[in-house]
């Protein structure tokens, strides 16, 4: 059972599944969160990505300007978490 699962979270992710396009995410982000929680979000999908693609945490850190700490979370949820990223993932790469 998802520790997050509950009405609310499920209305924003209801609102998320009927966005279209860029253009509409940016809108929709920008007023929905602070540019820090934008940019925070966007720094651990790409470590994400980056430690998908076996980088090392040197070049993570360098390329992303992630936390070590950062990272380690974020390999963690990639280890042992819900497969959410590794299913992102393969949807883009089609």
């Amino acid at each position: 059972m998802s520790k997050i699962k509950d009405k609310s979270v499920d209305f924003l992710f209801e609102a998320i599944l009927n966005l279209q396009t860029l253009d509409e995410c940016y809108d929709f982000f920008e007023d929905l969160c602070t540019v820090t929680e934008i940019k925070a979000l966007s720094q651990r999908i790409s470590v994400a990505k980056m430690l998908r693609d076996k980088k090392v945490y040197s070049d993570i850190v360098s390329e992303t300007g992630a936390s070590t700490a950062t990272i380690s979370r974020v390999n963690r949820s990639l280890q042992y978490g819900c497969n959410g990223y590794e299913e992102i993932f393969k949807r883009m790469e089609k």
